[in-house]
C-alpha cells in the first residue's frame, strides 16, 4: 500500500514529506515546511489536488529527463516527482500519484 513519509531534514532541520508507492519508491517529495502542522496540510493539499489535470505540470529538465509536480488552486508547488527516462515513465508516475495519493497513510520516519 502507497503511504507519506513525514520527516525531518537539512541543516534547517525543516518537515518533509515523500509519497512511496507500494513498491517501496518514491514517487513524489515536497519542499521543507517549517512545522509538522504545515507539512501534514500539505500532504492533505496532495491527496486534494492529485486527481486535478489542472494541478499537475509536466516538465523536461535541460538534461532530458522527464518530470511533473503537483500544485495547489493558488499554483504553489506541493511536491515534485522524481525524475524520468521517458514520457510514458513520467506518466506512469502521475497515474500512480493520482490512484495512490488519496488513500495513502501517513507514517512518521526518521529520515
Amino acid at each position: 500500500m502507497a503511504k507519506f513519509e513525514v520527516y525531518q531534514s537539512g541543516k534547517k532541520n525543516e518537515f518533509r514529506f515523500r509519497l512511496k508507492a507500494s513498491n517501496g519508491q518514491t514517487i513524489l517529495s515536497s519542499e521543507g515546511y517549517s512545522t509538522k502542522a504545515a507539512c501534514l496540510n500539505g500532504i492533505s493539499s496532495v491527496k486534494k489536488n492529485a486527481k486535478d489535470p489542472k494541478r499537475v505540470t509536466k516538465s523536461q529538465t535541460p538534461g532530458k529527463m522527464f518530470r511533473f509536480a503537483i500544485t495547489a488552486a493558488n499554483k504553489e508547488v506541493i511536491g515534485v516527482s522524481q525524475n524520468y527516462k521517458s514520457e510514458s515513465g513520467r506518466n506512469s508516475g502521475i497515474a500512480s500519484v493520482k490512484r495512490n495519493a488519496a488513500k495513502a497513510e501517513i507514517k512518521e520516519v526518521k529520515k
